[in-house]
């Protein structure tokens, strides 16, 4: 019996529990070096939005409220302007067609306004002037 509970006491020291794991990282400082670019991607595509929207906002007669300049933006990939093509005269029976339809289409607007209405009512005058009219001015 002493041989038995020496076997089964040497067989429970050799069995050692397994070691702590180490603490995790956080994602944060396991990928540290993600956040300067991350950070580089985000402001670049801020400014981009930005220079989007005050190049949008710009009417033709004003000067921009803010000069901003991007290196990243060249101007030299930009293509001409092309040339406007050629406009085909309409034929005045066409013309004539065109005309009773936005006709048609002034009389199914619903205006809540009394000066909207107004405005709809001396398009449609000049609509009607147009369509009776035997000579239709060009453009």
């Amino acid at each position: 019996m002493a041989t038995q509970s020496a076997t089964s006491a040497s067989s429970s020291s050799n069995i050692q529990p397994p070691p702590p794991q180490p603490p995790k990282e956080s994602l944060g400082r396991r990928y540290k070096f993600i956040w300067p670019l991350l950070l580089a991607v985000n402001f670049s595509i801020g400014a981009y939005l930005f220079t989007r929207t005050t190049k949008e906002e710009k009417t033709e007669g004003e000067a921009p409220a803010t000069a901003v300049t991007s290196t990243a933006i060249s101007t030299a990939s930009v293509p001409p302007p092309a040339a406007p093509k050629p406009v085909k005269p309409i034929p005045i029976d066409e013309q004539i067609e065109l005309f009773k339809w936005i006709l048609e289409e002034k009389r199914k607007v619903k205006t809540k306004d009394p000066q909207e209405k107004k405005r709809i009512d001396e398009e449609k005058a000049i609509l009607k002037q147009f369509i009776r009219s035997k000579s239709i001015p060009t453009l």
